[in-house]
């Protein structure tokens, strides 16, 4: 038995003749097809601690509240007021 993962975006065209195609096979015995969301399996096989994942979350509404410093990359050190 071979297990195989296709990812397909429903949207295209290619894509809804993909899955009418295998909408065809579901009738057989022979073939089990398994259908899954990819954004759940992303979040299922996250690489990331949630402690880490907690961090970028708070700086993206840092950034949105305008709380941060922008460092300019010539003089750093001057950007964060240690000159």
């Amino acid at each position: 038995m071979k297990t195989l993962t296709v990812k397909i975006n429903e949207r295209t065209k290619i894509g809804k003749a993909f899955i009418a195609m295998f909408d065809s096979f579901k009738d057989f015995d022979e073939i089990e097809i398994i259908e899954t969301d990819s954004k759940k399996l992303q979040k299922e096989k996250s690489i990331y601690t949630p402690e880490f994942i907690a961090k970028v979350k708070k700086a993206e509404e840092n950034i949105k509240n305008g709380e941060t410093t922008r460092l300019d990359p010539k003089d750093i050190w001057g950007s964060l007021g240690l000159k």
